[in-house]
């Protein structure tokens, strides 16, 4: 059958059964997870929020049109990343961890990730987003030892947070 006569059908259909829109990573499963995404949003909402502590020790950002718009726009970018290592977590989470893996300290730890990732949205507390990379962090190696992969931790290449990040040993 020809694509563009199947989109068609499908469309048709869709119109009749109205299909549900599902948006996943990823439901087959794929197979592919990895914290990495999760550990590089965190090291983001940790930088902007240094960003911010540094806009406003010298300046009001009400007075300054220059300094309003760094500051909205450090905010923004620091609530999607955060909002960002709640999603990479929860797919992990989700679809890869099962029961032999996910014991009881675990199910804490993710649900300490969340709330701290909410947390690092409210405000603008350079301790509080330390303390979301930290428990990113500890997920990670949780992950890889899931795989039985030995970690390192390492300062993060090139990041000016000068924290560091799990990485599987090769």
């Amino acid at each position: 059958m020809k694509t563009g006569i199947a989109k068609r059908i499908i469309g048709a259909l869709d119109r009749v059964l109205h299909f549900e829109v599902v948006h996943a990573h990823c439901d087959i499963p794929c197979g592919i997870y990895d914290p990495h995404q999760a550990q590089v949003a965190a090291h983001t909402v940790l930088r902007m929020d240094m960003l911010i502590a540094d806009l406003m020790k010298g300046v009001s950002p009400a007075a300054d049109s220059n300094s309003r718009n760094k500051l909205v726009r450090y905010v923004a970018v620091k609530e999607q990343h955060a909002e960002l290592v709640k999603h990479e977590v929860r797919v992990i989470w989700g679809d890869y961890a099962k029961p032999e893996t996910a014991d009881a300290k675990t199910h804490e730890l993710v649900w300490s990730i969340m709330k701290a990732a909410s947390k690092a949205k409210q405000d603008t507390d350079v301790e509080s987003a330390m303390d979301l990379l930290a428990k990113v962090e500890q997920f990670a190696e949780w992950f890889w030892k899931t795989k039985n992969v030995q970690v390192v931790r390492a300062k993060a290449p090139g990041f000016p947070t000068e924290a560091e990040m799990v990485f599987p040993k090769v």
